[in-house]
């Protein structure tokens, strides 16, 4: 993957909307196929299939996977970026094929043990949604596809290889109970005793993507910076010994119910909880600006080959693209849809304003700082 200096400083437009750029072209791939891979274009591996090209167009690949009949997802709350919506629309237009959805609050780390643990069998993952520490430790576990859209993707946004992809963005953001607490400002707010047993994360910063990026961002928001998550581990350190840490999980049950009023997510996770309550705010502190992106890669064992690489076609589409845009998220191939006429603007135009400086971790910076929190965090916060 091409690394990107460090730290790295984007506006918003180049770093949530990426200028498309020429990428290596996508590769073909044959062989004997197994039982149900035979196309009207002939016969194809598609386990072994590393684009579109080895079917011959998508309606072969259509073909190969609904003969598979199934494909099965994992992780996808129907409430995080629209996936609900997403996931109808496919089984809509590909009726036939039966989408599974296991374990929707499963955490990025989560899915490779399910991929583990199921091997061989029919419930196995057949595709993965990832934040990009753990898909850069999980290559041995993914197969390399190129979408047909490939090339509309930043280069600094792909595993060359395509052995993982990034999807969709945004940017860390806090979200709180606005008729129980006050508006914070700026990180040092939450250590006020106004927030004593409210402030939560969406997950354990060392298995899920959401609760990494959040020590990201209190680390760029306190000195640190994408090399250094020292002060972010520190700051939440300091948000335990001050008894405002409220350590669960947060599910869109947890905040509608009052459980989690103040949370450290993603600013379009943090967006969906007003419809459960309406005093939902939700807050991008100015300054550094932590965002990023999830990755899209395929189970290199998936029960279901065919289908799963379906599902990327489709989440690559304009169709599904602008779906995560209705969900808030900031989809990977906005530059070129927008060039294209095919963004849908006035979705585009709702999104929250951009603090001042966006900082994305590079894979080199994310991989340094899940070795740091793997060998600090459980201390910090005991």
């Amino acid at each position: 993957m091409t690394k990107r200096l460090a730290p790295v400083v984007l506006g918003l437009a180049a770093a949530l909307a990426l200028t498309a750029c020429s990428a290596a072209g996508s590769t073909t791939a044959g062989g004997t196929a197994p039982a149900g891979s035979s196309t009207a274009g002939g016969t194809v591996n598609a386990a072994t299939a590393t684009s579109l090209t080895a079917f011959g167009s998508l309606e072969n690949l259509a073909a190969a996977a609904k003969k598979e009949g199934a494909l099965n997802v994992i992780a996808l709350p129907r409430d995080w970026a629209d996936y609900g919506e997403i996931i109808d629309a496919f089984k809509a237009k590909y009726p036939g094929i039966t989408v599974n959805e296991a374990s929707p609050d499963a955490s990025s780390a989560e899915e490779i043990d399910a991929a583990k643990t199921n091997k061989g069998l029919d419930t196995a993952p057949d595709v993965f949604d990832v934040g990009l520490t753990v898909a850069l430790q999980s290559t041995d576990h993914f197969a390399p596809y190129k979408v047909a859209g490939w090339n509309d993707i930043d280069s600094s946004l792909k595993e060359q290889s395509g052995l993982f992809t990034g999807d969709y963005g945004g940017y860390m953001s806090i979200g709180y109970d606005s008729s129980k607490y006050p508006a914070p400002g700026q990180l040092s707010d939450l250590l006020k005793p106004a927030y004593k047993g409210a402030v939560a994360m969406n997950g354990d910063p060392t298995q899920a993507g959401a609760a990494f990026a959040a020590v990201g961002m209190a680390a760029v928001q306190s000195g640190g910076s994408l090399d250094d998550y020292q002060p972010g581990i520190d700051f939440f350190g300091k948000l335990q010994k001050a008894g405002n840490l409220l350590k669960i999980d947060v599910t869109t049950a947890t905040v509608a119910d009052g459980e989690t009023p103040v949370v450290f997510d993603w600013d379009y996770l943090n967006a969906t909880h007003v419809k459960d309550n309406p005093a939902w705010k939700v807050v991008v502190f100015p300054g550094n600006g932590y965002a990023a992106y999830y990755n899209q890669a395929v189970n290199k064992d998936a029960p279901h080959p065919a289908a799963a690489r379906l599902w990327e076609e489709f989440l690559y589409s304009d169709q599904a693209q602008n779906l995560w845009l209705k969900g808030g998220a900031r989809p990977v191939r906005a530059t070129a849809m927008q060039k294209a006429g095919t963004l849908d603007e006035a979705l585009w135009s709702k999104l929250p304003p951009a603090p001042a400086t966006t900082l994305v971790p590079s894979d080199a910076q994310s991989k340094k700082a899940g070795d740091l929190l793997g060998q600090e965090w459980a201390a910090a916060i005991s």
